[in-house]
């Protein structure tokens, strides 16, 4: 065990991550020449079509110093704050964590969030100035900023390049002597901690593990100590480009079990293995996933509900922070009421069900949940605007507050601050944390910050401003639940809660949306949207009209009448009869709304 190190790599988006594992990867001979790319460890298509991690990806190097092997475990983590929760997993299963800092854009958010969770896990944190080699680099400026953040001696800092392999050598040097070998008895009992799991067609649920205690022998009798399921260990290994079967795994070391689970639903992400004959108590530190938007997600063919249940299942296992319940709506039919970490992770979330299990989806409005508090002192969390009580037995509406730290360059503070106060934001706090870049603090509705706050705030600050969030609060709120209604009738899947002062502006440009979205019918359409029994907004679609005049030459006025008096029949008897199909675009066009 002396000769083990676990550690994982933080930092902000694009600041070369993947870059830097690539290289330690090929330094260490991990790979061959032949498998050699970019982004090696990223593995999904859309990670490198975007450029972004989104998976955290756990892998085995052997590096040799002074005549002595060691073991490294890396875990590459995601930079994106939508994927937070995937980097607490790996922090929770490392002893160290690379700081990696790009020096051509310096300490921002995302990185500073990290770095608290890595602090707060005890983590032994080596700085990293990264990009050395670019143009614009500012390697001294960077380094001040470093040592003002953690404290560290300026000289621990290395410098590096993950493009050019510059500092390299000098990182896994310091890996060996700064980084601290984990502690563990492998004759405990057995205690590991399931950090990560994927589905195999062929050989069911694969899960990642890394053991603080005991030691796991392929044939083993193991328990999973939250689902209190039993099952004996078919191959146990290590993990590097492709599994690597072990007889068996000991504590301090990271690596992957096969049981021939079939159920997605028996295994959980922060479970503890152990042995059924001398079991031991969990692993402690593994933060729960707390969704902050949800949305529905509906089949466009409801024979496909059940095709979409196994999918979402299966994409569970590989994404624990998704979140899923049942639902069923007028509109839409069956479908489920899923609870993602943000925007990005929604969109991420719609492709890979596409891609991976081949299901195209509707998509409801996203939102996030509330506390509605009734005139009976009963407090109900309504995630969907339709769970919402009658409006006369709310006695008030709280809506979750989260604490943004937006760091930028002094430029931009006029309009971010703009776009804050927009957002129903409150200035709490703005350091300058060196003459080029000012730290703001605000206090916001999450509401707010949902739909495209963090487009907005890349488009006006030209890209430079960073943003981190954390949710603090319950607050009380003017909230509305605003219903659409085609002929009268509600659609559910348009419903959102949304503050009074924005309901007007919100309503009048979903109606405009949608007129321009539906198809015209025989008959005329309106649209509306209402607040109660209030309507806020209206649309109409005029009807097509068949000229029933045409066969009329000459003659009396009263024969064109009689012919005009039947067809406004027969489109009065269509309206109370017809029903409207609303397209799938019209669906998707609300999600987009706010971005126009």
């Amino acid at each position: 065990m002396q000769h083990i190190r676990n550690f994982c790599i933080i930092a902000h988006i694009d600041h070369g991550k993947s870059t830097l594992a690539d290289r330690l990867l090929e330094t260490t001979s991990t790979i061959s020449e032949r498998d050699r790319q970019d982004q090696v460890l990223d593995d999904m298509d859309i990670e490198r079509e975007r450029g972004i991690t989104i998976k955290s990806h756990a892998i085995q190097m052997d590096y040799v110093q002074d005549g002595t092997r060691y073991t490294f475990n890396l875990i590459d983590t995601p930079g994106h704050v939508d994927f937070s929760y995937e980097v607490s997993r790996s922090i929770a299963a490392c002893e160290g964590a690379l700081l990696l800092v790009d020096c051509t854009q310096g300490i921002q958010a995302q990185t500073i969030s990290n770095l608290y969770l890595a602090i707060e896990h005890d983590l032994e944190i080596i700085p990293i100035v990264n990009k050395i080699d670019m143009d614009g680099a500012m390697i001294e400026e960077t380094k001040d900023q470093i040592v003002d953040l953690i404290g560290c001696d300026p000289g621990s800092i290395i410098e590096a390049s993950g493009r050019t392999g510059i500092g390299v050598d000098a990182i896994l040097r310091a890996i060996v002597e700064r980084i601290p070998a984990p502690k563990g008895d492998p004759d405990s009992p057995l205690q590991a901690l399931i950090f990560d799991s994927v589905f195999n067609s062929y050989r069911g649920v694969v899960a990642y593990f890394r053991i603080y205690n005991g030691t796991l022998k392929k044939g083993d009798k193991v328990k999973f100590i939250h689902t209190k399921k039993e099952y004996e260990a078919d191959e146990v290994g290590i993990l590097r480009m492709e599994y690597e079967p072990r007889a068996e795994v000991k504590a301090g070391d990271v690596g992957y079990i096969i049981t021939g689970i079939k159920q997605a639903k028996e295994i959980k992400v922060g479970d503890t293995i152990t042995h059924t004959s001398m079991s031991s108590a969990s692993v402690q530190g593994f933060q729960d996933v707390k969704p902050m938007v949800f949305a529905g997600i509906y089949p466009i063919d409801n024979d496909d509900y059940e095709d979409l249940r196994e999918s979402l299942e299966k994409l569970q296992l590989n994404d624990a922070s998704l979140v899923y319940e049942p639902e069923s709506s007028v509109a839409l039919g069956f479908g489920f009421r899923c609870g993602f970490l943000g925007m990005l992770h929604l969109e991420i979330v719609q492709e890979r069900l596409e891609r991976e299990f081949d299901q195209t989806v509707i998509i409801t409005v996203p939102n996030v949940s509330y506390n509605c508090f009734t005139t009976s002192g009963e407090k109900i969390v309504v995630h969907n605007p339709t769970d919402l009580p009658d409006p006369s037995y709310i006695e008030y509406v709280e809506e979750p507050y989260i604490r943004a730290q937006i760091i930028t360059k002094p430029d931009y503070i006029g309009a971010i601050m703009k776009l804050c106060m927009d957002k129903r934001g409150t200035l709490k706090n703005q350091v300058y944390l060196t003459t080029t870049r000012v730290e703001m603090v605000f206090d916001m509705p999450l509401a707010e910050i949902v739909f495209d706050f963090y487009d907005k705030l890349k488009s006006i600050s030209r890209g430079y401003a960073s943003f981190d969030y954390e949710i603090t609060d319950f607050r009380q709120s003017d909230l509305v639940k605003m219903d659409v209604k085609l002929n009268g009738e509600n659609v559910d899947a348009f419903s959102a809660l949304i503050h009074r002062t924005k309901a007007y502006d919100f309503g009048s440009r979903l109606c405009k949306k949608l007129k321009d979205l539906l198809p015209r019918q025989q008959f005329m359409i309106a649209i509306q949207a209402a607040i109660g029994a209030k309507i806020i907004a209206r649309e109409t679609i005029s009807a097509m009209r068949k000229d029933v005049t045409a066969k009329c030459y000459g003659g009396d006025i009263t024969r064109k009448r009689k012919l005009l008096e039947k067809q406004k029949k027969g489109k009065k008897k269509m309206r109370q009869i017809g029903t409207v199909e609303v397209p799938q675009q019209a669906f998707l066009a609300v999600l987009k709304l706010n971005e126009d």
